[in-house]
C-alpha cells in the first residue's frame, strides 16, 4: 500500500511540476508585450508556467516555435523549426562528411541565452539518430534511436 501511495504521489508531482497551462490573461503584461512585439504574426498561441518561466508555444506560418521568458519579459530561450536549407553551411558540411548516407529531417534552431545550436534527425533506411551541432558544425550531443 505504501508503494502505491508513493507511486501515485510521484505521478501527481511529475504532472504538476512539468508545467501549468495558463490563460493569456494570467501572463504579466511586460511578458505579453515583449512576445506580441517580437512575434506579432504568431498563431495557435499556448502559454505555460514552468519553473518560474513563461513558456509560449506558437506557430508562424507552418513552423512551430517555443519561447521561454522571465517575468521581466527577458527572452531566455527560443526554439524554432527551420528548413534544412536554413542550416549553416558548416553544419551541412559536417553532416555530409561524418554522416554520409543520412538524410536530414526535422531541423530545429535553438538560441539559449545567445548560444545557438542546431538539432537534426539524421535517418537512413535502417537507423536514426538525433545530433546537435553548434554553429561551427561541431557535434554538441548525439543520441542514436534504438
Amino acid at each position: 500500500m505504501k508503494k502505491l501511495i508513493f507511486v501515485m504521489c510521484g505521478m501527481f508531482y511529475a504532472a504538476v511540476s512539468y508545467g501549468q497551462d495558463i490563460k493569456e490573461t494570467e501572463v504579466p503584461s511586460v511578458v505579453l508585450n515583449t512576445f506580441k512585439q517580437q512575434y506579432a504574426k504568431a498563431t495557435d498561441v499556448e502559454w505555460k508556467l514552468k519553473a518560474g518561466l513563461y513558456k509560449v508555444e506558437f506557430e508562424i506560418g507552418k513552423d512551430d516555435h517555443e519561447l521561454w521568458l522571465e517575468k521581466t519579459g527577458k527572452v531566455i530561450k527560443h526554439k524554432e523549426e527551420i528548413k534544412a536549407e536554413q542550416l549553416p553551411k558548416e553544419v551541412v558540411a559536417a553532416i555530409n562528411k561524418d554522416y554520409k548516407g543520412y538524410k536530414i529531417h526535422d531541423p530545429k534552431k535553438t538560441d539559449n541565452a545567445g548560444v545557438v545550436t542546431y538539432k537534426v534527425e539524421l535517418k537512413t533506411a535502417t537507423s536514426e539518430m538525433h545530433v546537435t551541432f553548434d554553429k561551427t558544425g561541431k557535434v554538441v550531443s548525439k543520441k542514436a534511436d534504438d
